[in-house]
């Protein structure tokens, strides 16, 4: 399989990380059963920010616009573990979406471990004042969780390059 395991966790795979000559749009997406976040760097890979938050029914269809509108080189998809390390239930629903490189197979699909995003998220909220209901709004939420997985990925590749 194409797809690789990445993240914080001692082992990583720092062949994933190796630096594309022809820099494309790093998507990141923190899966949802309901919603989708999905957040997006710019075209050099400097910046991340939040793109939308999407019904996960409609992600393969609004995935298939935005890469036929932009150049797209990764799609890091949020891989949910428990606490333990030990794959969270959402798991075979985000293995099903990390299938994209079968789809796109010039775009390398990653998963990237997203313990605490959601709460890292909701402490950026509360830190940037965001009034309670805004707080509650969860489609807020996975999107700057998607931002944070995308900023964390991009953090990790630029350190692995350093090494």
């Amino acid at each position: 399989e194409s797809c690789r395991a990445f993240g914080r966790t001692a082992g990583s795979d720092s062949s994933s990380s190796r630096p594309h000559l022809l820099m494309g749009r790093i998507i990141a997406i923190d899966y949802g059963t309901r919603r989708t976040g999905i957040a997006v760097s710019d075209p050099l890979q400097l910046i991340a920010g939040g793109l939308a938050t999407v019904e996960t029914r409609e992600l393969e269809r609004y995935l298939t616009q935005y890469i036929a509108r932009e150049d797209v080189s990764i799609i890091v998809v949020g891989k949910p573990l428990k606490m333990s390390g030990a794959p969270s239930e959402t798991m075979r629903f985000v293995l099903l979406v990390a299938r994209l490189h079968r789809t796109y197979p010039s775009i390398e699909v990653v998963l990237y471990d997203e313990r605490f995003t959601s709460a890292i998220a909701h402490r950026a909220m509360l830190d940037g004042g965001l009034r309670k209901m805004a707080r509650r709004n969860r489609a807020l939420v996975d999107k700057i969780s998607a931002t944070i997985i995308l900023e964390d990925f991009m953090s990790s590749r630029r350190a692995e390059q350093h090494r």
